[in-house]
């Protein structure tokens, strides 16, 4: 018995050393973890209850050309309420309930009145002071809900607790699409003009400690450490939305007919190079058009035979022919044992010349001409159609641009058939834009301008940066070839391949169309097209160029002339019909010539200006001018022997004169008038403006003038 208590006892006293050893343990780690990880631990604690959370900055506008939305940023709400704030008595809670529940029922009929009643109840019970109303609010139904008992007290007394969002929205859905953008999330980047100008759209983003509260939720904590975000820089565009919205319905329309797989068109300004019309549409796999795809700036295609005015500029300035140079002619060639060329529609004549070849777009003929001129010497045409700037991109904000590619003669794969087929648009590549650009430069007398899609940066409506036209090739040839190449065009147009679609018009087309078989699986076949048409308008005074390419149409007409000059003609109808400045006028001046006859012969003279000032120098050069009235006016007075004849330059608002002739005070006294800045390059009379008459001016825009001595 005694033994049995001793190990009793024994075991007692070890269980309560034990204890004490291991209470020590606890002890001693307590006081370590307070003492030397205390401050860490801490620090844990506050990162998991606090946090920094960003506030997004309002991206930028993008506007058109006259300010209206293309890309706009709307704010979104996701509203909560703090139903248990301690500044709602149960009184005022209880009194309310009802008709908040109502309200919001109607607002958010998902749940019946009677389901909004009991939830606000339960939340109160909770404690929940972060409870769920609803997410992605739009600001009009907002307005609805500040108006609602208890939460129209605000955020103190009615605990109406509001987290702003943003969301990107297109006023007008599709129209330039792709070239305004937008975000890409699978591939994380934005397209288009949302990513050449994210860095000015999208502001400086600013923070907000948010903290951790019961069930999880995270709400604002201390508002006037808040930082405010900067919102983001307006972009003015050159895009005229009503224009785009013509050109898609036209391309739509001709897509849809001719059951194509996509097309593209592109309208630009001949003297800033401002694109005012891009338009791509692609069929989807549901059989649906949509703007998948930037085909106008993005794919590089073997051209066909609008590359033709290319390579015929090049034969007239390089190598010195002229229009009416010809070649013996004949509907097929042989350039090879497996390469015979043909014409779809052969010409009924023995030679062929330059201009003929070109208007009837004869592979034959331009194929002989260029190798007649460039045959022996290859590198000659190669180097041209680079000298021409054909060989390099466009250098346009807008990510993705195709690269050209012009074969040179030094090329390892350059063959005896590539001089006579590249002088017809295939072995080589070029986007749509690209051949745009060349076309506007010859409309332009020679020099290519950099297409321009932005025009100027805005914040707060204030302009802070302003992108002037730019010019990428001085002279692609001298105006005398321009010259010969624009009467080519207007020959398309006249008796050529196009004659037929711009029957009727009330102005004149100069232009090119094209049909280019296109190579798949690395051959061509007689299934897959593009028709094409490019030119400019009015042929007189050119104010627009413009680039129709539909491809793969596959209901039977295959012809740019069938195909694609039906939608430049809907696009240039509209201009024609809403635009002043384009109709053609046979003489800038609006009154017949007033005459009289003078007894002293001066031979022929020609003065314009301010037609006192012009009259006075008549007079003093001894002619009689009694009984002409004039009274303040701009106009030209010309004497042909004994005739004095005056007509007067009429000046509309807004509407730039034509002022080739005029003094240079005269001139800058005018413009200044109307608004306009001047910039003078020169002495004496006007030879020439930097934007052509009948341009639609602002107040405070800019014209050079280049002046000759006379």
């Amino acid at each position: 018995m005694e033994s049995f208590k001793t190990k009793i006892v024994w075991r007692l006293w070890f269980i309560y050393w034990l204890m004490f050893i291991l209470g020590f343990v606890i002890l001693g780690k307590a006081i370590y973890i307070q003492a030397a990880k205390g401050k860490e631990y801490r620090e844990m604690a506050e990162k998991t209850a606090y946090r920094l959370e960003e506030i997004d900055a309002i991206r930028g506008n993008i506007l058109g050309d006259d300010g209206s939305l293309l890309a706009t940023t709307i704010p979104i709400f996701d509203v909560r309420m703090d139903v248990a704030n301690p500044n709602i008595s149960k009184e005022f809670f209880n009194k309310n309930l009802d008709s908040l529940a109502l309200g919001l029922s109607k607002l958010f009929p998902s749940k019946n009145k009677n389901q909004w009643k009991l939830e606000l109840k339960e939340a109160r019970k909770k404690g929940n002071r972060y409870y769920l109303i609803r997410r992605n609010v739009d600001y009009a139904t907002l307005k609805k809900i500040k108006t609602l008992p208890i939460l129209r007290e605000g955020k103190n007394k009615g605990g109406l607790i509001l987290i702003q969002k943003n969301l990107r929205k297109m006023p007008y859905g599709m129209l330039a699409r792709r070239t305004i953008g937008y975000e890409n999330k699978q591939e994380n980047l934005l397209v288009g003009l949302e990513g050449a100008y994210d860095e000015e759209l999208k502001g400086i983003n600013g923070n907000m400690v948010m903290q951790r509260i019961a069930g999880g939720e995270w709400i604002p904590y201390l508002a006037e450490n808040r930082i405010e975000p900067k919102n983001g820089k307006d972009i003015v565009t050159t895009i005229n939305i009503k224009l785009q919205d013509v050109a898609e319905q036209a391309l739509l329309e001709q897509l849809k007919e001719n059951d194509a797989h996509q097309g593209c068109v592109v309208l630009m300004e001949v003297a800033t190079g401002d694109i005012k019309v891009i338009a791509n549409l692609r069929k989807d796999k549901n059989g649906n058009y949509d703007e998948i795809y930037n085909y106008a700036i993005a794919e590089s295609i073997e051209p066909g035979s609008t590359f033709k005015l290319a390579s015929l500029v090049a034969v007239m300035e390089y190598a010195g022919f002229d229009l009416k140079d010809s070649v013996p002619y004949q509907g097929s060639i042989s350039w090879s044992k497996n390469a015979v060329m043909k014409d779809d529609h052969p010409l009924n004549t023995k030679y062929i010349t330059l201009e003929d070849a070109f208007a009837h777009s004869s592979n034959v003929g331009v194929s002989k001409i260029v190798y007649k001129a460039f045959g022996e010497k290859p590198k000659r045409f190669s180097d041209a159609l680079y000298n021409m700037g054909l060989g390099k991109s466009l250098g346009i904000e807008i990510p993705g641009e195709g690269k050209p590619f012009i074969k040179k003669a030094d090329d390892p794969n350059w063959s005896k058939l590539s001089l006579p087929y590249m002088a017809i648009g295939y072995e080589l590549k070029i986007t749509p834009l690209q051949t745009l650009a060349f076309y506007n430069a010859i409309a332009n007398n020679g020099v290519m301008m950099k297409p321009r899609f932005v025009k100027e940066i805005q914040e707060a409506g204030t302009i802070i940066k302003q992108f002037e036209p730019q010019v990428l090739v001085k002279e692609v040839c001298s105006k005398k070839t321009a010259s010969k190449a624009r009467k080519m065009m207007e020959a398309v147009t006249e008796r050529g391949t196009a004659k037929g679609a711009f029957n009727g018009a009330p102005y004149k087309v100069a232009g090119k169309t094209g049909t280019a078989q296109i190579a798949t699986a690395k051959k061509y076949n007689k299934e897959n097209y593009s028709a094409s048409f490019v030119g400019y308008f009015p042929a007189e005074n050119p104010k627009y160029s413009l680039i129709v390419v539909v491809s793969n149409p596959s209901k039977g007409k295959i012809y740019g002339g069938a195909v694609a000059a039906p939608v430049f003609r809907a696009i240039a109808d509209q201009i024609y019909a809403t635009e002043l400045g384009v109709q053609n006028a046979p003489s800038p001046y609006d009154t017949e010539f007033v005459i009289r006859k003078d007894s002293t012969s001066f031979g022929t003279l020609s003065i314009m200006g301010w037609l006192p000032d012009v009259l006075q120098v008549n007079r003093l050069l001894g002619a009689n001018t009694d009984n002409l009235q004039f009274d303040h006016k701009f106009g030209i007075c010309l004497r042909t022997q004994d005739t004095l004849s005056t007509k007067i330059l009429p000046i509309h608002k807004n509407i730039l004169p034509d002022l080739k002739g005029m003094p240079a005070k005269d001139a800058v006294y005018l413009l200044e008038s109307m608004g306009i800045k001047v910039i003078l390059d020169g002495k004496g009379k006007v030879s020439s403006q930097s934007l052509p008459a009948g341009t639609r001016v602002k107040l405070g825009t800019t014209i050079t003038l280049t002046l000759s001595c006379s």
